[in-house]
């Protein structure tokens, strides 16, 4: 007897670093998606676009807005100059419920969530924290896939640290999401070599897209209650670097965006 497949709720944030693989995704799971989670960029309880650009710029300095503009700036605004909607335009063809989501753990999300009971909530390149009681909505919780080899490199923007090390630091995990922050038991792991000097923008478009062979396996672990191996402890949080961390990384040759990232975003 066939079982009834996954009823997905999937969270992310569009922007040029993940949207490629976040929209293979969803076109492969379209059936099995039920509820689609959008993070509002410029929310209020983060400040709105001012108190997030100045806290950015106060903290990383000015090497840190071309990252920013060509990540999540840009691509935004190509797309509405070419009428494109990004997951808008999947959400009305599939007939997929679409959030705009201000607080994943406020109530109007908890009702989102309620009505498409989910088994699993997916976090795909999502900015908010899912507290307990919201995991608590979906019988399976959720996972967070995360381009890096956890318990390293936990944090936003984990190519930048990881590029630093040098070859064989760069990889994906998929794993549960626990209350602490990129933590919880592994349901599958890969390292994944970058070819050499790419950028940390590059870098994470890629290792998202090397997450896709891998979700057929660490949904299938998923349900069968079972992880990789053993949860290993947290290693320190990496969050996005001040100005000081930009300038070493730039001694050391690794750049936060290069041209192919400019391209990337006009869609060249």
């Amino acid at each position: 007897m066939n079982k009834a497949p996954l009823r997905i709720a999937l969270f992310t944030l569009e922007s040029l670093a993940s949207a490629d693989a976040v929209r293979q995704f969803a076109e492969t799971h379209a059936a099995e998606i039920v509820l689609i989670g959008r993070s509002a960029p410029y929310r209020a309880p983060s400040g709105g676009a001012f108190g997030q650009f100045w806290r950015h710029l106060r903290r990383s300095g000015l090497r840190f807005l071309p990252y920013l503009f060509v990540n999540f700036v840009l691509p935004s605004l190509v797309a509405r100059l070419r009428g494109q909607h990004g997951l808008a335009d999947f959400a009305r063809v599939h007939g997929v419920a679409l959030l705009e989501v201000e607080d994943v753990n406020g109530p109007a999300c908890h009702a989102a969530l309620k009505a498409a009971r989910p088994d699993v909530i997916l976090s795909f390149h999502f900015d908010q924290i899912f507290m307990l009681e919201t995991l608590a909505l979906a019988p399976l919780g959720a996972v967070n896939i995360h381009p890096s080899l956890l318990p390293r490199h936990r944090g936003p923007i984990p190519a930048f640290w990881a590029l630093q090390e040098g070859p064989g630091a760069t990889g994906i995990s998929i794993h549960r999401i626990a209350a602490r922050i990129d933590t919880g038991d592994v349901l599958a792991q890969r390292a994944h070599p970058l070819p050499p000097g790419v950028s940390a923008s590059t870098a994470a478009r890629l290792l998202h897209e090397s997450a896709l062979p891998m979700r057929g396996d660490a949904l299938r672990v998923l349900t069968e209650g079972k992880t990789e191996g053993p949860t290993a402890p947290a290693l320190p949080y990496c969050g996005f670097p001040n100005a000081a961390e930009i300038r070493t990384a730039r001694r050391q040759g690794v750049r936060l965006v290069k041209a192919a990232d400019w391209r990337a975003a006009l869609g060249l």
